[in-house]
């Protein structure tokens, strides 16, 4: 069960992975740089878009795994066509059917979800070693696709649509988990998935998702806007440099189990949402001379970042979603919170901030720049350190 479900999972984040990093060099490399903001954008609206639609309306009756068929399949498909329309006449027709595509992969992460804390049954402490494998697929993407030479070809997208196509076959193998069951109302009701939004009465639940939709504004912020700052403190290696982060991602991954049965739900959270204000504290304050090391600290700092707040999110979620056993829809709603409306909002409003920023900005410029994500992401602990309360007095072991 452990390594079919990490095959899963690796292949599920080579195909975002093998394009994601190096898409906005291609689109300069081809000629279209002024539709990169675009392009990024259509991830968080596929997000809101696709998880409403599929990963939370067709999980009510669509078994997951035969959703990961369809979707995966269909995507492959759609990852063929978009090489050939990244040129600068069809850059437009570019966007808007990657705006498509991530329609049909963005649910395909709730899913994936869903279906390895289904197959572990009240063993969920399993899940983050195989949720690790998610992070080495991503990382193998990039390495594969470097020693390739496609870092600037629009071939990356070829290489996603293989595998994305054998995903889409694997997952006929995958383990049968049941969809979620309607538990009566009205169609509108069904459709709008009132079952999965109502665990919000649950004031933790809430506070909860207020929050990590909080903090994926300044996550959003990291992925657009790390590279240039890594850059113009000096650092050479930029892609090395950021890797350290998903190293650290891979370390505190195998160690979340433990971490789990040691300190409970509210103390991994709240680490996790305090280490974001601790990075951008130490991006302000790191620069090219004797400051490099809050350069290198910041991005090691990923780990805890990512793995104690989402991956310890996403199991929270799941026990709160199953006594109703609305799991797939919680997943789902999960996601269109974070990667939708969070990631959405830090897009918007880290351009407003970088907008601030001279034509070619120091790292000075850029220190004042990380001041307010940091202070943001405080305020976001407290908030989040206030106002949760952990009820159900879970234990993982």
């Amino acid at each position: 069960m452990t390594v079919r479900l990490s095959a899963l999972m690796f292949m599920q984040f080579f195909i975002w992975g093998a394009w994601q990093v190096t898409l906005g060099l291609v689109m300069q490399t081809v000629g279209i740089g002024n539709l990169i903001g675009n392009a990024f954008s259509m991830g968080p609206i596929a997000s809101i878009v696709g998880s409403l639609l599929l990963g939370m309306v067709a999980t009510r009756y669509v078994a997951p795994k035969m959703l990961m068929v369809i979707l995966h399949l269909v995507g492959g498909v759609l990852l063929f066509l978009l090489p050939s329309l990244i040129t600068p006449e069809r850059g437009g027709t570019f966007v808007w059917l990657l705006l498509g595509y991530m329609i049909l992969y963005m649910p395909t992460v709730g899913l994936a979800n869903t279906i390895a804390l289904k197959s572990f049954g009240e063993r969920t402490d399993n899940f983050p070693f195989v949720r690790a494998f998610g992070t080495i697929g991503w990382i193998a993407s990039g390495l594969i696709i470097g020693w390739a030479g496609l870092s600037a070809s629009p071939q990356i997208f070829t290489v996603a649509a293989v595998v994305s196509v054998a995903l889409g076959l694997y997952s006929v193998t995958l383990p049968t988990v049941e969809a979620d069951k309607p538990q009566g109302g009205s169609v509108l009701a069904q459709v709008f998935c009132v079952e999965a939004f109502s665990l919000m009465r649950n004031k933790s639940f809430l506070v909860f998702i207020a929050c990590a939709t909080l903090i994926s504004v300044p996550l959003a912020m990291y992925y657009a806007y790390a590279s240039p700052y890594v850059g113009a403190a000096g650092i050479e290696n930029v892609g090395g440099t950021l890797a350290i982060g998903q190293m650290s991602e891979l370390v505190f991954m195998f160690s979340m189990p433990w971490l789990y049965r040691r300190f409970g739900v509210k103390p991994l959270l709240l680490v996790g949402m305090a280490a974001w204000a601790l990075r951008y504290a130490l991006f302000a304050i790191g620069d090219g001379g004797s400051g490099i090391w809050a350069v290198y600290l910041g991005v090691a700092l990923h780990g805890v970042c990512y793995d104690f707040f989402f991956v310890a999110g996403a199991i929270y979620t799941g026990i709160i979603a199953a006594p109703k056993g609305v799991n797939a829809q919680a997943q789902g709603m999960l996601t269109l919170f974070t990667y939708g409306v969070g990631m959405l909002l830090g897009s918007q409003i880290g351009a407003l901030l970088y907008a601030q920023l001279p034509a070619n900005p120091t790292i000075a410029d850029w220190q004042g720049m990380w001041v307010y994500p940091a202070v943001a992401a405080a305020a976001i602990a407290l908030l989040f350190q206030l106002t949760f309360r952990d009820d159900r007095k879970e234990t993982l072991a």
